[in-house]
């Protein structure tokens, strides 16, 4: 079974928890053991485990805006160099913390919810926004 989980971010660089939505979808396909597999679909987003608490989320979006520069002269905002969309962002930083964090994740299934601790969240990271963005969700395993 597949779905698509669509959304409108807000902002520039943000964390968006995804756990509710994941677990009441879990909980509607009846699967009880298995695995989750869920893949942004873009190029300037990323998937990560980790707490969804409101001032550590506001840390984050600080932190990557520290750590990559976007007025950096990055070679891939040289927009006149390259064939685009009128519309098109200079958003090579976008991309170069993306690669950091990556576009995927798997998770176990285990009775039936997630196999995340106490205080880890499934969160999209929005590196570009804000955006329509959708991530691919597969669940595979045994309904009991």
């Amino acid at each position: 079974m597949h779905f698509t989980l669509s959304l409108a971010t807000e902002a520039a660089i943000a964390c968006h928890d995804l756990t509710a939505e994941l677990n009441a979808r879990l909980e509607a396909s009846g699967l009880q053991s298995g695995v989750l597999v869920a893949v942004a679909q873009h190029t300037t987003t990323a998937l990560v485990i980790n707490e969804a608490e409101e001032r550590l989320m506001a840390d984050i979006a600080s932190f990557f805006s520290s750590l990559v520069r976007a007025d950096h002269p990055w070679l891939h905002n040289d927009l006149h160099l390259r064939d685009v969309p009128a519309d098109e962002p200079r958003n090579a930083h976008s991309h170069l913390i993306a690669l950091m964090l990556g576009s995927q994740l798997s998770l176990p299934i285990v009775d039936g919810r997630l196999g995340l601790g106490r205080y880890q969240s499934v969160m999209l990271v929005e590196l570009d926004g804000p955006r329509p963005r959708q991530v691919l969700v597969q669940l595979l395993g045994t309904q009991t």
